[in-house]
């Protein structure tokens, strides 16, 4: 079978291209690279999208070097030269890249901010991870660091500057202190949304230009959503 077509990848939200890079606000559900599921990947959307842009007969190249989970929404930048993909690589890889997240949660955390600092282990069978606070077999130690940004009528608003990238570690670490992300059946919320996206979003990433080395920042919209418009009123 060949690769689907999407209908309309000129609905991609771009928030940055030069020749060697491209970034991407995604929207919740959309996964990033293609899995089980079958479902269509954001980066063949934006593969479809440059080969139409540019009106490239052939294969558009394009590197992933970072991911989002599925619910999640914002900020994926793709290499679009095999230049720029292993220096991309190298960059998220030695955490010189800075990602910034906001979250809406139902609790308040005991202090308006703080660092995080856990020792998580996967559990492949339930695609989740779980946090220790010392160090167990097979974990790896996940840092963030959050501040409340806001009160909303029922919920807050948290940033967090992430330290290094652990699978599910925001939604972990939150989890663990007792600030579970809106939606988020799987770390602790008490309902699902019904779009089955969670309130987590890669809002900022900055970044040296792995070619150009000009300083990069760039920053994702939020979702339209009564909840996420509320933050930013």
């Amino acid at each position: 079978m060949g690769t689907k077509i999407v209908s309309n990848p000129g609905n991609l939200q771009v928030v940055y291209e030069d020749n060697h890079l491209i970034a991407i606000n995604k929207r919740p559900g959309d996964i990033v690279q293609g899995d089980k599921t079958g479902d269509v990947p954001l980066s063949v959307v934006t593969q479809q999208y440059l080969r139409a842009k540019y009106s490239k007969p052939g294969n558009v190249y394009l590197g992933v070097a970072h991911r989002l989970d599925r619910p999640t929404s914002g900020l994926v930048l793709f290499a679009k030269t095999s230049k720029a993909l292993p220096r991309l690589n190298r960059i998220f890889a030695e955490k010189e890249a800075q990602k910034v997240y906001w979250a809406i949660v139902k609790n308040r955390p005991e202090k308006e901010s703080g660092v995080l600092v856990h020792w998580l282990k996967r559990n492949p069978k339930q695609n989740k991870s779980y946090a220790h606070i010392k160090e167990v077999p097979d974990s790896k130690k996940a840092i963030l660091e959050y501040r409340l940004l806001k009160k909303l009528d029922n919920y807050f608003l948290l940033e967090i500057d992430l330290k290094t990238g652990r699978h599910h570690q925001i939604r972990a670490q939150l989890a663990a202190i007792g600030c579970p992300i809106k939606g988020d059946l799987k770390y602790g919320s008490d309902r699902s949304n019904r779009d089955g996206s969670i309130h987590l979003h890669a809002k900022r990433l900055s970044l040296v230009h792995p070619v150009k080395k000009e300083v990069l920042e760039l920053t994702g919209e939020l979702p339209q959503d009564v909840v996420w418009e509320a933050c930013t009123q």
